[in-house]
């Protein structure tokens, strides 16, 4: 089955963007802008874990 990529609400327009996708238990990350087309990997919880230091770091607009 082909991965359906969702685009981060926070990218506009042209920008480089954080897409992801969520398949068997595992969460897929990706960049657009990355020729590589590298994948990140993380387990559900992880993932979660991320966010949340994300969220705690990130400047308040």
């Amino acid at each position: 089955m082909t991965p359906r990529w969702q685009k981060s609400s926070y990218c506009s327009e042209g920008a480089s963007c954080v897409h992801v996708t969520a398949a068997a238990e595992t969460i897929h990350l990706t960049e657009s802008s990355d020729p590589a087309r590298v994948i990140l990997t993380a387990a559900p919880a992880a993932f979660d874990a991320f966010i949340a230091v994300l969220k705690e770091e990130s400047p308040r607009v």
